[in-house]
């Protein structure tokens, strides 16, 4: 099931997304929300008619970094022996077809195509065999970066952690299992032209390496984001520039670079 968060007449709901064609989907407003038990109502708006929204409101997003060995080489970082995390706030958080703002601090932003997981329950202490069990689903996102920042301050709060650096979306899918993400292709555009393709299974550490290390030092909540890494082939965004990020059984998500206001 593919879950989306959106607004319509200045409301804000949940919904099932039923079709295939972009142009014929449509929403089944969900009673409730779904990290509970919840229902379809059987009421129905096409897709077109709704803004989409961040599919969730993360208390926290982990973000883990050199997760492939050849994102890794192209940074001239060595492949780190344990998963290496960091943090993204929650203001950083923006939605499909939401604006980036180029930060005002950098001369230098760039793309990192990655699949998120999307925490289903409060867990801490995961064991690897229950990682499945805490896991709503799977969606796109873009680790947006002031390069140039990140490397001069060594510290990545200011680089990684900016507003609208973290967009999400377009939907949360629910029906991928583990060892299907953990294999799933990769890519992102610029105006059209690829930029990263790479699959899910090049990552040094898998789905489940990732949440039994984040959740042994804390707790996770409902909504809470996982990014797993991104492949090879960042490079610099511009004002002007739209990027997509689409993985393989999920969709794409799509923003615009623009100048900060």
């Amino acid at each position: 099931m593919r879950i989306a968060r959106f607004s319509i007449d200045g409301n804000v709901a949940f919904g099932a997304v039923e079709g295939e064609k972009q142009d014929e989907l449509v929403l089944d407003i969900i009673k409730g929300i779904p990290f509970a038990d919840f229902e379809l109502s059987g009421t129905k708006v096409p897709l077109s008619r709704v803004r989409l929204l961040p599919p969730v409101l993360p208390s926290k997003v982990v973000a883990f970094g050199r997760n492939y060995a050849d994102h890794a080489k192209e940074m001239g970082n060595e492949v780190p022996d344990a998963p290496f995390a960091f943090f993204k706030p929650s203001t950083s958080v923006i939605g499909p077809g939401d604006e980036i703002q180029y930060p005002s601090f950098s001369q230098e932003v760039h793309h990192e195509a990655e699949l998120a997981v999307v925490i289903g329950r409060l867990c801490r202490e995961v064991p690897r065999e229950r990682v499945k069990d805490v896991i709503f689903g799977y969606t796109c996102a873009n680790d947006v970066t002031a390069r140039d920042v990140q490397k001069r301050e060594k510290q990545w709060a200011r680089a990684k952690g900016f507003d609208t650096s973290c967009p999400l979306g377009p939907w949360v899918e629910t029906d991928l299992d583990v060892a299907a993400a953990n294999d799933l292709t990769v890519q992102l555009t610029v105006n059209g032209a690829q930029r990263q393709l790479g699959r899910t299974s090049e990552m040094t550490h898998p789905i489940e390496d990732l949440i039994v290390n984040i959740s042994e030092a804390m707790t996770l909540l409902p909504g809470d984001v996982i990014l797993t890494g991104t492949p090879a082939g960042v490079g610099p965004l511009n004002v002007g520039d739209e990027v997509a990020v689409t993985i393989e059984g999920i969709g794409t998500l799509t923003n615009k670079v623009v100048k900060r206001g």
